[in-house]
């Protein structure tokens, strides 16, 4: 008849059905659900999360960098209960407290900055430049303590 039947639908066409589920696919997806739900339990029970969406104790490690070790260093832990940490370039005050409170679970009463600039070094005819970096002196509640060097 028309050139174009095969464009035509055909009606007897039908799609073919789907087995029943069994008695042993209906227990595993049982099961699956189970899991779905214990999982999910589980995420409630996270810690909450600080406003970047990350706890404080997993940020600690973007904002210090080390401790920085240095008779002075010491001298401060010893007498003021002042310990002096290397942190990132991009780090503030707050942020610096958080991460410390986070990561040694103490107090921090103050934090103070200080910005070392890098230098210009020579070795005969090479020159060259010693690193800049930023450290943070940070005084911690009396009767508290940081180990910063396991004995």
């Amino acid at each position: 008849m028309t050139p174009f039947k095969f464009l035509k639908r055909k009606k007897e066409e039908k799609e073919p059905k789907k087995p029943e589920a069994t008695e042993k696919t209906k227990e595993i997806t049982k099961e699956k659900k189970e899991v779905k739900e214990a999982e999910m339990e589980v995420v409630k029970e996270r810690p909450k999360k600080s406003g970047r969406g990350e706890t404080k104790a997993t940020t600690a490690w973007r904002y210090i960098v080390a401790p920085h070790i240095t008779e002075k260093a010491t001298l401060l832990a010893e007498k003021d209960n002042q310990y002096v940490f290397k942190v990132a370039e991009d780090a503030n005050k707050i942020e610096i407290k958080k991460a410390i409170e986070g990561l040694y679970g103490v107090k921090v009463e103050k934090v103070r900055i200080i910005k070392v600039p890098k230098k210009r070094r020579r070795r005969g005819r090479i020159e060259g430049w010693r690193k800049g970096y930023k450290k943070a002196i940070v005084k911690i509640k009396e009767g508290q303590k940081i180990e910063i060097l396991p004995r």
